[in-house]
């Protein structure tokens, strides 16, 4: 495990119904291939050692004692490897059988766990061969050269380097109330199912929202590995389905229907997983009732619990990142990308117009640069009106040219506004921002810091004086990026009435604008929008080159905006450590940034979000709109005072 990451496997071994032979040889090919990719457990499906299909063949002692020579076998084969297996065989306690999963390592058996809910209606009649964990008693049994301990205790299994998982057996995860609700509530991180689910139609879709809402309601991550091809078709077919998930979210999945074996491999956040219960009052509060399990053995209610720590393994082993890190965690996948534009839009949308009804107010101001923040807020803001069913004549859109406006900005905002269809009005803040520097004394010939923030401020005092004279609502344009970053003028473009971008970074904003400009506007809009995404982002407030070209680049200042918002979000919402986030930036960004790059932004990242709380804690009202935000009444609430040391000193060993 390295920064929380554990490597897992689920496996579809090809297999031979009551051939114990073929089956261990394809099960340790498996093993094998595992190992050498630095997996560190391997989960195999259902009864994998004899086939799950072998019906009243499970009454013969001869298939249950080679069942048990193949264990034996599997023991020895292990003994070797830095790998966890997890496989499925019949095992018989007493008067009961048993559907079990076998927990092996380094050629020891570490644990037997039951199925708890056999299916018995339609193609299934598991009772007629196996018993229910719930029908056991706890007894010691010999089984496969060791003597263990067979129990209806549920059992969180931990490895040495703190990972905690548990198991349970296909039809446990659809009965109402599954095995891993308890598991995960008492700390258990992973879930492993072995399962052999057949094939159905409509089945696989079911199975994969059930998998995908157990793994986010737990918070956990959800290893599924189902029979494949080999298992008996007399009556079913068994697809052959491996899943890796991930709080929700699917990192891995088999091809169904395949006639050969396959290995499915990802990594699994245990980091963030514990991070994300952590912040989750309601899966906090849920655990109650098995608050305080420090020792082996503790009730839950009704049930029991058992721990059992595996043995440490070679800590100095080779772990590879085979899972994708999105560059653009903000950004919607492709197949989801309209839907979810769309639900951004109406989250805006929703937001001011409720702010508009509740202030019955028709008007609303808006400064217009010809860049990518006004030009979301004013998209926002016709949709909003159409919405209302208000003329969108009442949206007065402001450009304010200054010593830094260029051409290619200004054309850009007119023809926006005008294709629009709203009131445009154009103030140059030139002259009033020279008599300022007069009154105070400054030099216009310095482009320091007055020089810049003279400018912002007279553009927010134009916007507010504005909405006073036409009784309207100035609409902030700045975003969730620029906050982070504290790229904003305190009481200048840091200051409106309501922010309906305040919720959505730069690379979203980016994103979205491109959206509208290929769903259906007019040409010359399309043009337009498309080339304000083009346009190098700038305050403008430092002259143009001599050839009239944007000369202050936001970028060239702090950063690239997508490695501020990977920071962002990481940081943020996972909570991790300034050397995971890098390490991950590394992997995203491998061939775009080299590493002294990606350091040397994630240095002024930590500067920067810390020393600029200041202005985020007296952010105006703006609707949330994804799981990061940083308003100082909802999710980040941090002192203006506190230090960033510890943060940038990680950094420093660091290269």
């Amino acid at each position: 495990m390295r920064y929380g990451l554990i490597k897992v496997a689920a496996a579809i071994p090809a297999v031979k119904v009551a051939d114990t032979k073929y089956n261990l040889s394809e099960i340790e090919n498996q093993i094998a291939i595992a190992e050498g990719k630095g997996v560190e457990i391997i989960c195999f499906p259902e009864l994998s050692l004899t086939g799950y299909s072998c019906q009243d063949l499970f009454h013969q002692q001869l298939l249950l004692d080679n069942a048990e020579q193949a264990t034996l076998s599997l023991l020895d084969f292990t003994r070797q490897l830095d790998i966890t297996v997890i496989v499925g065989a019949p095992v018989a306690a007493g008067p009961l059988l048993l559907n079990c999963a076998l927990v092996i390592q380094q050629g020891k058996l570490l644990g037997i766990v039951a199925k708890t809910y056999l299916p018995n209606y339609s193609e299934f009649y598991e009772k007629r061969w196996f018993a229910s964990s719930q029908d056991l008693r706890p007894q010691s049994i010999h089984f496969a050269g060791h003597h263990i301990l067979v129990t209806p205790d549920m059992q969180i299994f931990r490895t040495a380097q703190g990972a905690k998982f548990g198991i349970e057996i296909c039809e446990d995860v659809w009965a109402p109330t599954p095995p891993s609700n308890h598991l995960t509530l008492a700390g258990a991180e992973i879930i492993f199912n072995l399962s052999a689910s057949d094939e159905l139609i409509g089945k696989h879709a079911y199975l994969m929202s059930l998998l995908a809402q157990q793994s986010a309601r737990t918070i956990s991550g959800y290893v599924y590995s189902g029979c494949g091809f080999g298992e008996s078709t007399q009556d079913v077919v068994y697809g052959g389905n491996a899943f890796i998930f991930e709080n929700g979210s699917l990192l891995e999945q088999s091809e169904r229907f395949q006639l050969e074996s396959q290995l499915v491999i990802s990594e699994i956040d245990v980091e963030r997983l514990r991070s994300e219960r952590r912040t989750n009052s309601t899966f906090v509060n849920a655990q109650r009732p098995v608050a305080g399990l420090n020792g082996i053995t503790r009730q839950i209610g009704e049930l029991a619990l058992r721990i059992e720590c595996l043995p440490y393994l070679n800590p100095m082993r080779e772990f590879t990142l085979t899972r994708q890190i999105d560059k653009h965690p903000f950004i919607p996948r492709s197949e989801k990308m309209q839907a979810i534009c769309d639900e951004i839009f109406n989250i805006q949308i929703s937001g001011l117009a409720k702010r508009l009804v509740h202030t019955n107010c028709k008007t609303v101001i808006i400064g217009i640069s010809g860049g990518l923040d006004s030009t979301l807020a004013l998209l926002v803001a016709t949709k909003t009106f159409d919405k209302l069913g208000f003329n969108r004549k009442g949206i007065i859109g402001v450009t304010m040219p200054g010593f830094g406006t260029t051409d290619r900005t200004y054309n850009n905002a007119m023809v926006l506004m005008e294709s629009l269809g709203i009131t445009i009005r154009e103030i140059s803040i030139a002259t009033s921002v020279l008599q300022h520097f007069k009154d105070i004394g400054h030099d216009p010939v310095v482009h320091d810091v007055t020089y810049e923030n003279s400018q912002a401020r007279e553009r927010t005092q134009i916007l507010m004086d504005l909405s006073n004279q036409l009784g309207g609502l100035v609409i902030g344009t700045g975003d969730l990026s620029e906050l982070a970053l504290g790229w904003c003028t305190y009481n200048g473009d840091h200051m409106s009435m309501y922010a309906v971008n305040v919720g959505i970074p730069k690379t979203l904003t980016q994103y979205l604008v491109r959206y509208v400009a290929e769903s259906g506007v007019d040409e010359t809009s399309r043009q337009t929008l498309n080339d304000i995404v083009e346009t190098p982002i700038s305050p403008e407030l430092t002259p143009a080159d001599d050839r009239g070209n944007i000369a202050q680049k936001t970028e060239d200042l702090v950063g690239p905006y997508e490695l501020h918002d990977f920071f962002l979000y990481y940081v943020l919402r996972c909570g991790f450590r300034p050397s995971k986030v890098y390490w991950m930036a590394q992997k995203a960004f491998y061939n775009v940034y080299a590493d002294g790059v990606i350091l040397h932004w994630l240095r002024i990242f930590f500067r920067r979000f810390f020393s600029q709380q200041f202005k985020r804690s007296c952010l105006p009202d703006g609707p949330k709109v994804g799981s990061v935000s940083l308003s100082p009444r909802g999710d980040w609430r941090m002192p203006s005072d506190a230090m960033s040391t510890d943060w940038l000193n990680e950094l420093e060993g660091l290269s």
